[in-house]
């Protein structure tokens, strides 16, 4: 299976093993749920979709590569006890707490959640002397005398024989006693997790014309060349920050992630060919509209519709990775303004309603520091202060839990620092009340409202160059295609409608159904 029916099939497991019965007992015993080994190339992101399914159940994950690990690190150390044995006193080993084991717990309890995923990477590539161990975990669940707690789940994974030479191959009574999922490379998945993620445009525009060269992994000579999905999205977050900063997206850059020389160089030309076609055809002149009057843009667009199929994707992509960067960004800019606002509710309550209890507070001999903390209130900024601090608080704890996805944490991270900068700004100005506030958030929801609806337009624009440039053509169902299965893309859509895109949409979709007739007809 693929890596996203994987995560399906693991979230399915987690269900499974963490429903209880009417006893409140799990109804599959602990002892007799199998921990799960997925075995598949390695870079297809089998350690990100852990995270994804940890957050998504809303469950802990305490996460481990086990190569990193010695024998004394896994099960403890050792250390001489003394027991009673039918009236006589023996001296006998025992273990202090695995370091894994210990992670749990203290996992545990930074969260506040008792249930959890253990997970073990490169479960198969361990040291002789740790082999035994493993083997013992993987039946009994436990490291030395230490036992994983109940309601933490166990996944290990590990790389099939062909892309590591150490690995060690499972008998048949480990094997019998895990749930193996076997996960096989898969462009089109992976695709779907990059549109999410904002990888480079340049990349899946590369790799749909050349999907061989997703993942590859060969031996020539003592020489092992490799490339795998790891490394296309760190390259990725390479060329957007060189790209910011201004530096040369070069073949060498490209070789440092694609250890694969042919695919490194296929990739860097394609880079800058990438870049040339974003100059020659205009790109953001196409989505601002100002192409229209352009007679040479006329003659470009010619061009465009006689060009090769390779350089039709090309411009495809370009316009598809700036609009998916503007629909990336509304979709961030509605999720802080939301966090705004459900502060700034939360300030006009607490300033609106405590005047009285401050003045109440002083008359009925409340403690000074209950009295000062109302007069904060009653004080927009002040109270704006506790409630940001309180955010801060919240974020700190779940990020450090683990259990807040990094593009939460991400606009969390914005919405305290745009309510410290006005908080700033109030004080420069002198104001405390809560009108100031209240303007300060209108205008920057003017200013978001203004934002989505140029990306509605330039939307809108690109559909219509499409349509005059290739009419009703395969490269307007692929776009279309592109927009169809992009999340942010569907969101803002969704939330922000486009008469241009429910227009060429139901056009696409009318003419396949009068395909389907004719075919129908032709058949009779």
């Amino acid at each position: 299976m693929n890596i996203g029916q994987a995560k399906q099939e693991i979230l399915n497991t987690i269900e499974a093993y963490l429903t209880r019965d009417e006893t409140g007992e799990y109804a599959i015993p602990t002892e007799r749920q199998r921990p799960i080994l997925l075995m598949g190339p390695p870079g297809i992101g089998k350690t990100a979709i852990m995270e994804q399914v940890a957050q998504e159940a809303h469950i802990n994950l305490v996460s481990y590569t086990i190569t990193h690990h010695t024998r004394q690190s896994a099960i403890g150390l050792p250390y001489i006890s003394r027991r009673n044995y039918g009236g006589k006193e023996y001296q006998v080993t025992e273990y202090t707490m695995s370091e894994i084991i210990a992670s749990v717990y203290d996992q545990i309890e930074r969260s506040g959640i008792q249930e959890g995923i253990l997970f073990l990477d490169e479960i198969n590539c361990v040291s002789e002397t740790l082999a035994p161990t493993m083997l013992q975990f993987l039946q009994y669940k436990t490291f030395g005398t230490h036992r994983v707690p109940d309601g933490f789940l166990i996944v290990t994974a590990g790389n099939p024989p062909q892309y590591n030479k150490s690995v060690r191959d499972f008998d048949i009574v480990t094997l019998d006693r895990v749930k193996r999922i076997d996960i096989d490379v898969d462009y089109g998945v992976w695709k779907e997790y990059a549109r999410r993620q904002g990888v480079h445009g340049s990349i899946p525009g590369y790799l749909d014309i050349r999907k061989d060269h997703f993942y590859r992994i060969r031996n020539e000579a003592e020489d092992r060349y490799f490339v795998t999905a790891r490394g296309w999205e760190d390259l990725s977050r390479i060329i957007r920050v060189y790209e910011k900063i201004g530096k040369p997206v070069t073949q060498e850059l490209a070789l440092q992630y694609l250890q694969d020389p042919e695919i490194a160089e296929g990739f860097a030309t394609y880079y800058a060919l990438w870049n040339k076609y974003r100059t020659v055809y205009q790109i953001p002149r196409i989505l601002d509209g100002s192409l229209r009057e352009d007679r040479a843009a006329e003659e470009k667009r010619a061009e465009l519709a006689q060009a090769p199929f390779d350089e039709k994707l090309s411009v495809l992509s370009l316009l598809t990775d700036t609009l998916n960067g503007e629909f990336r960004q509304y979709a961030e800019d509605r999720s802080v303004q939301q966090k705004l606002f459900e502060d700034l509710r939360k300030v006009r309550t607490e300033a609106t309603q405590t005047r009285g209890e401050e003045q109440h507070g002083a008359e009925t001999g409340k403690n000074e520091q209950e009295t000062a903390h109302q007069a904060a209130k009653a004080d927009a900024a002040a109270a704006l202060k506790l409630v940001m601090e309180e955010r801060t608080r919240r974020l700190e704890h779940m990020a450090a839990a683990g259990l807040l996805p990094r593009e939460n944490e991400h606009t969390e991270r914005l919405a305290i620092a745009a309510e410290q900068t006005l908080l700033h700004d109030l004080g420069v100005q002198g104001r405390k009340d809560f009108d100031a506030i209240r303007e300060w958030f209108a205008d920057r929801e003017a200013q978001r409202t203004k934002a989505s609806a140029g990306t509605r337009e330039h939307l809108t624009n690109a559909l219509d160059y499409l349509a005059h440039t290739f009419g009703e053509g395969q490269e307007m169902v692929l776009f279309l295609t592109e927009l169809t299965g992009g999340f942010y893309s569907l969101k803002f859509v969704n939330e922000c409608g486009c008469d241009a895109y429910f227009h060429y949409h139901r056009l696409l979709l009318l003419g396949d159904r009068r395909k389907e007739l004719q075919t129908e007809i032709m058949a009779l």
